[in-house]
């Protein structure tokens, strides 16, 4: 292994945990894994949320310092796995709402007259220093933006993989490099100040956002749950373009920069397209195919739903106490002091 493969990948984050902690050690020191001590451990809780996103890290870019080889631990994919049995038994437990894909559908397809999210209020109310913390916790999902989801071409054929290839294509920038929509977000992090290097805000991040990005890892590298990777990417693409639409006015109120705007534009506009595409070909597709896995799209609409609401309710939560949403708020460097640069 060459130094340069050392050095690719973020930083390791800090324990926030027994289970973390065990994982993290693995990856500097070779320490051995006992067991993952996963009895009691709160599903949704920083420790097994952030132990799972490391784990999870080593199919992508890994770290900085840790051998590349580590993603086939077999350590590890134990541990991975029993983390992944708890979290997967509560969002079934939790999440589960629907057995039809067009019932779990159609509450998306609504828009609220008077939405109450965390989108209505950085178009509404929102302080730049909101905005600057939410593209802060958002860079651990936009800076992977596609991956996950790219895992599922193999795992489908006929329209069902046209269609999520076309998308897919749109996501990495249609051939283009400076369009890659991870490029993009960087951009619009770039505007606002912040740092845009790959996993910077790991360490801010709560359970809440961590839980989001460990609901498409876990969909998107099991074959068994490639139905519920389509109900995620379904759930993704139909609320993205409204969501942009508010996030795009929010971010010409504050004076965030034109990369900031452009990147949420490009979103409105590009997403109401993949919608579509979404719905009629990789949907209908997949289940002209495989009917039965109308349960499994089903539950991957519903399980995104409840992380994200989790993640709203935290953010909002934090906002109108007048507290900030991250674990640790940046006070030097780029990305420093959230509230100084408002």
């Amino acid at each position: 292994m060459t130094a340069s493969a050392l050095r690719l990948g973020p930083s390791l984050p800090r324990a926030r945990g027994p289970l973390s902690d065990g994982v993290i050690k693995r990856l500097v020191t070779g320490a051995k894994l006992p067991p993952a001590a996963t009895k009691g451990a709160d599903p949704y809780g920083d420790d097994l949320q952030l132990a799972l996103d490391v784990c999870y890290e080593l199919h992508y870019r890994g770290f900085a310092g840790v051998d590349p080889a580590l993603e086939w631990d077999p350590d590890l994919l134990r541990t991975r796995r029993a983390l992944e049995s708890v979290f997967l038994t509560a969002l079934r437990e939790d999440a589960t709402r629907h057995l039809i894909v067009d019932e779990a559908l159609a509450g998306l397809l609504v828009e609220p007259v008077n939405g109450s999210g965390v989108t209505h209020f950085l178009r509404d109310e929102g302080d730049l220093w909101q905005i600057r913390e939410y593209a802060a916790l958002r860079s651990i999902y936009h800076l992977k933006e596609a991956d996950p989801h790219a895992w599922l071409l193999p795992r489908l054929w006929g329209a069902a993989k046209a269609g999520m290839a076309a998308v897919e294509f749109d996501e990495y920038g249609g051939g283009r490099a400076e369009r890659i929509h991870a490029r993009l977000f960087a951009d619009l992090m770039t505007d606002l100040g912040l740092d845009s290097a790959y996993g910077r805000y790991l360490d801010a991040a709560p359970a809440q956002m961590l839980a989001t990005v460990n609901l498409m890892s876990l969909f998107g590298l099991h074959r068994a749950l490639r139905g519920c990777t389509v109900g995620h990417f379904a759930t993704v693409e139909i609320t993205s373009s409204p969501g942009s639409a508010r996030l795009a006015a929010a971010m010409r109120r504050a004076g965030a920069g034109p990369a900031a705007e452009h990147f949420y534009d490009e979103h409105v506009e590009a997403d109401a397209v993949h919608e579509q595409v979404v719905r009629h070909e990789v949907i209908e597709g997949l289940l002209r195919e495989e009917p039965q896995l109308e349960a499994d799209i089903a539950f991957g609409v519903d399980a995104t739903v409840h992380v994200e609401d989790r993640f709203a309710e935290h953010v909002l939560g934090a906002w109108r106490a007048g507290s900030s949403a991250l674990r640790d708020v940046p006070d030097s460097g780029p990305g420093g002091g959230m509230r100084r640069a408002s």
